[in-house]
């Protein structure tokens, strides 16, 4: 059954089995962009599975039943092409992307890994030491270190709290047995979307995978445990770190809530680029930080706007303070609507340009089928920016900036005792009211 409006560049086919093949018609591109998407991450996983998702991601590129693992890359990078994989929270993306002319091989090489993967056991156990590296980096990229620090205090005793790529502990513990399992049970028609962006009709597309993806057993959609919002909590972690690397994270409303698009606008008038509150105040009058930034993300149920800084530690005392009066701002005073339609503007014109490239289309695509059942169109959001108003982003200001109920993650070296003990202080009385 296909779908399509007479308008879109956008043409859906879901099989028999529930798989979707999505394509966005770009007939001026030289390149394609191929991708196999399962809606299954490490949200999906057991405490006792932790990191399974991110781990069976890296065996699908240990060879199949009829090529090897360098013979899988070979296919594509040999005609100049490019081959990759990536885990998230809630879904496992394997793409490529290639000249347009080897379509069929690029499709063929990303299905076979998919369907045909071998998982042998002397390449688990290589690749366990390589993830085993990539745990360990963490902790020499401090920002991404207090960014999962902040979704462990955000979320904890929960998937959403843990790391994609597991803990030692827990990636030791992984056998083929699990990584078998999990791929059995998850990796069905039902959890599949197959996603091509470029100069490839849809028809073409469909004959070349429509019989290999029927192959998927159906299975049945994927469920993940719901998230609860927790409660005001502060995580240090002392580093030998030449700054203090902070994340403060707020819970949010979920992908589906109506209100995320004023609270997108929220995040963009936060400190998502230069001319944003949090960028003007703390790098540009006080001098406090050079990297800082804002950010919203969304799952099915919840959602978490964080602000992150890297700065000196001696000035964190004065930097929370900053941080803490520019987001009360929000909720005592509704943004002028002038700074309302900038922000608008800034949304729309950042998804105009992502959108050229077939990559992102491929994602867009994707995305929009496993939040919302359709691939929603781009004017359909630049709509919804357009019309927010400032009152509105002040009642998501109201209703999420809440200090009683933020997380804070702080990583770095030279915290001095004084001036971390008044800096949690200051957002102690926060969180208390």
């Amino acid at each position: 059954m296909s779908s399509v409006s007479a308008s879109s560049l956008y043409e859906v086919t879901r099989l028999e089995n529930g798989t979707r093949v999505a394509t966005a018609w770009m007939p001026h591109l030289r390149g394609v962009s191929i991708g196999v998407w399962t809606a299954v991450g490490g949200r999906h996983e057991t405490a006792a599975q932790c990191g399974v998702a991110h781990f069976l991601e890296h065996l699908f590129f240990k060879g199949t039943g009829t090529r090897s693992a360098k013979e899988l890359t070979m296919a594509i990078e040999g005609v100049g092409g490019y081959l990759n994989a990536y885990t998230t929270e809630d879904h496992t993306c394997f793409y490529a992307k290639a000249d347009a002319a080897y379509f069929e091989r690029s499709a063929e090489v990303l299905l076979e890994m998919y369907l045909d993967a071998q998982f042998p056991e002397q390449e688990i156990e290589r690749e366990r030491e390589v993830i085993r590296e990539e745990i360990l980096s963490v902790k020499d990229n401090p920002s991404q270190w207090a960014e999962d620090l902040l979704s462990e205090t955000l979320w904890p005793k929960h998937p959403l709290g843990r790391p994609l790529t597991g803990t030692l502990e827990s990636l030791q513990r992984l056998q083929r047995g699990d990584v078998v399992a999990f791929r059995d049970r998850h990796y069905t028609g039902r959890n599949t979307i197959f996603t091509v962006a470029g100069p490839i009709p849809h028809e073409e597309v469909l004959r070349q995978v429509r019989a290999p993806l029927e192959r998927l057993a159906p299975g049945t959609a994927s469920r993940a445990q719901r998230a609860r919002a927790g409660v005001g909590a502060v995580c240090v972690q002392e580093a030998d770190t030449g700054q203090a690397h902070l994340a403060l994270g707020f819970h949010a409303c979920s992908r589906k809530d109506p209100r995320r698009v004023a609270l997108r606008l929220l995040s963009v008038l936060l400190g998502e680029n230069m001319s944003s509150r949090l960028f003007q105040t703390l790098r540009e009058r006080f001098g406090y930080c050079y990297s800082m930034q804002s950010s919203l993300a969304t799952f099915e149920e919840t959602g978490a706007l964080c602000i992150y800084a890297d700065l000196e530690a001696s000035k964190l005392e004065k930097a929370m303070g900053v941080i803490i009066r520019e987001c009360l701002r929000f909720a005592e005073r509704a943004p002028r609507a002038k700074e309302v339609q900038l922000a608008a503007q800034y949304a729309i014109g950042q998804t105009r340009v992502s959108l050229d490239s077939a990559t992102q289309q491929a994602c867009w695509m994707a995305e929009s089928l496993m939040a919302f059942g359709r691939v929603v169109e781009p004017e359909e959001v630049e709509r919804d920016c357009l019309a927010v108003k400032g009152a509105e982003i002040q009642a998501v200001a109201n209703e999420w900036i809440r200090f009683d109920k933020a997380a804070l993650a702080l990583v770095g070296g030279g915290m001095e005792a004084v001036a971390l003990e008044r800096s949690m202080k200051a957002f102690g009385n926060s969180l208390r009211g």
